[in-house]
């Protein structure tokens, strides 16, 4: 596959999770949120497309990442069962028409790739809040909470610590820093945590002194709100973790695979 390290620990957790939705989970389609689409302060934006292309938004990488393709379809039916229960919800929603950003088409290429585990179902991407706030984020997943009873499965994809400005130069040295530890190890409890205490648990990651290094800006990590939203009664789990320089890998699942 162009343009992807093959051998890095997380490029095979996800083919690992990919193949583990495709054969046992068996989702009718996909609704994602991704830390690359901030809508509005007050307005959440819904791709209705049914023919997307993928967005390169990203700047500075060597060229065999520009030529990545992804094939994907969008569903104008789903997207509007998504804006439907964001109005139920009191969410203000925008129906666009976009392609999907990395943030969406990097993963899913290592989960679903195209030749070897095709994903075969639509793909509805709707952004983020452009806020940092945490209750809005999860208030926005709760809202969506209903789709996962109709077998469409809600993926949010983010970064469990997001520094790329360490990153920059350490980039020599994989072994991670303190504050990768420390914080990874913290969203892990928040989100491990019992469902009456979780959402708490969760606001005051952002509160802690780590916080800032871990996430200079939050938008890497508010997709992570929305998923333990969107889980209602389920609870969470850590199933995997990759912490690495100034970045973490880690993977989150709420509720059991059938």
């Amino acid at each position: 596959m162009e343009g992807f390290d093959h051998d890095h620990p997380g490029y095979k957790k996800l083919q690992e999770i990919g193949k583990e939705i495709t054969t046992q989970v068996k989702p009718s389609a996909v609704v994602v949120f991704s830390a690359h689409w901030q809508g509005e302060s007050n307005q959440i934006l819904v791709n209705t497309a049914e023919k997307t292309d993928i967005i390169y938004d990203f700047h500075g990488f060597p060229p065999r990442y520009y030529q990545v393709k992804y094939p994907n379809v969008g569903s104008t039916p789903v997207a509007e069962k998504v804006i439907g229960l964001l109005r139920e919800a009191g969410v203000g929603v925008r129906a666009v028409e976009r392609g999907l950003d990395h943030g969406v088409w990097s993963s899913f290429r290592c989960a679903f790739d195209p030749d070897d585990n095709p994903l075969g179902v639509p793909i509805v991407q709707a952004s983020l809040f452009d806020t940092e706030d945490p209750d809005q984020h999860y208030r926005l997943g709760q809202a969506v909470s209903a789709l996962r009873s109709q077998n469409i499965l809600v993926v949010v994809s983010g970064m469990a610590v997001h520094n790329l400005y360490d990153l920059g130069v350490i980039f020599s040295d994989p072994r991670p820093l303190p504050y990768v530890v420390t914080f990874d190890e913290a969203l892990k409890d928040a989100v491990e945590a019992p469902v009456t205490e979780r959402q708490a648990k969760l606001a005051s990651l952002l509160k802690r002194s780590d916080a800032r290094k871990a996430h200079p800006t939050f938008e890497h990590l508010l997709p992570v709100y929305v998923g333990a939203g969107a889980a209602g009664a389920d609870e969470g789990k850590r199933m995997w973790t990759f912490q690495e320089a100034s970045i973490s890998w880690a993977q989150f699942r709420w509720g059991e695979v059938a």
